[in-house]
């Protein structure tokens, strides 16, 4: 039968999340409902409810990282019981389309419904309000929901003393921002990185560039609280602006510049990304991996600055990750004492306390706020 369950719901790109009651399907066949433990508070999530973001479809139950207890399993549904932990991928992976099968699960094709909110194979919705009205799911989870439905696609299990009030992380934050550093920026040992923005990406950027050798990681940010928690998360330095941060890698690298620019901003414009480039050396990498507004649509950079000096932007999405391999990888290196990831959570907050945690990341009172749903 379908149950009842209270969510944060985009109603209009008006800035505010809306905690309404839902009603939540049965699942079908490859689906399960979970019982959430933990969510993740990340911008991707304030960048639909403010509109940076366009959306084909409202309502829409947002959040995308999480952690919960299967309570259903849909009919014919191999390899799930109930009981069962799971984490959620933000991206999908079907395991047979042209980019799973070439190790990008990143790039899946099922990837292009995650804004629809919608299915991936007949394009319907699990998720029904008072009105009557047919919501969608962020990333085709919805993870800011009591209850949520999901396809096994989009979830990892867990063992069974996994610490579901702390591995929601890696469902995105984590992935996202070591992967920025490890596979998009390709760091090598010895080299001097930039990052460009700690916050809940970027602070695991900072993670990502000192496990690959990285010996220079400056942080840039100009919240003096996230340049302290960079220090405490691997960085050797940390500015409050790309001018300070540029001019210093110089004079690590005779004036070369640094060997590697990850520009993980909040919100992305043009001109952040001009200044990851200038700041990087011949032969150096840009990565971006923040989210610009859609309205954004230029970066201000000379093409002769490409061709002479064999500079490259790489954009990301996922971190390069593929979750699969990934999410268990990263669980290993934090059961191991190698990844942190408890440092990471700044905040817990009920759901009814959505909107003041959104607040709080806008006034960068956090890393990564929790909401808790027990």
């Amino acid at each position: 039968m379908p149950i009842r369950s209270r969510a944060a719901v985009i109603r209009e790109q008006n800035g505010v999340f809306d905690v309404l009651d839902v009603e939540v399907e049965d699942p079908r066949q490859d689906e399960i409902r979970v019982k959430m433990v933990a969510a993740g508070m990340c911008h991707s999530d304030l960048h639909l409810v403010t509109g940076d973001s366009a959306l084909p479809h409202l309502p829409m139950i947002a959040g995308h990282e999480g952690t919960g207890i299967v309570e259903a399993v849909g009919p014919n549904t191999i390899g799930w019981e109930v009981g069962d932990k799971v984490v959620f991928s933000w991206i999908p992976t079907c395991g047979e389309c042209r980019w799973c099968n070439s190790g990008m699960s990143n790039l899946c094709t099922y990837g292009r419904y995650i804004l629809l909110g919608a299915r991936f194979d007949d394009e319907s919705f699990r998720f029904t309000l008072e009105d009557g009205s047919q919501a969608g799911q962020m990333c085709a989870l919805g993870t800011f929901s009591e209850y949520t439905l999901v396809s096994t696609k989009s979830a990892i299990k867990l063992p069974a003393d996994a610490d579901l009030d702390t591995l929601w992380l890696l469902g995105c934050g984590v992935g996202t921002g070591w992967g920025s550093a490890v596979y998009a920026a390709e760091t090598q040992p010895g080299d001097v990185v930039i990052v460009m923005g700690v916050g809940g990406i970027g602070i695991n950027a900072v993670q990502g560039a000192k496990h690959a050798g990285a010996t220079s990681i400056l942080a840039v940010d100009p919240i003096e609280f996230k340049r302290e928690m960079a220090l405490q998360m691997g960085a050797t330095h940390a500015f409050a602006t790309m001018t300070e941060a540029a001019e210093f890698a110089l004079t690590l690298t005779d004036w070369q510049g640094a060997d590697r620019a990850i520009v993980t901003v909040g919100v992305v414009s043009g001109s952040h990304v001009a200044e990851a480039v200038k700041a990087i050396r011949k032969g150096g990498v840009a990565v971006l991996t923040g989210i610009a507004p859609d309205s954004e649509d230029s970066i201000p950079i000379s093409p002769l600055e490409f061709t002479r000096y064999q500079k490259r932007i790489q954009g990301t999405i996922y971190g390069h990750a593929n979750p699969r391999a990934d999410i268990p990888r990263q669980m290993r290196m934090y059961q191991a004492g190698q990844l942190k990831l408890d440092e990471l959570i700044t905040t817990t907050y009920t759901l009814d306390d959505i909107n003041q945690g959104y607040q709080d990341l806008l006034d960068g009172k956090n890393i990564r706020g929790r909401i808790l749903f027990h």
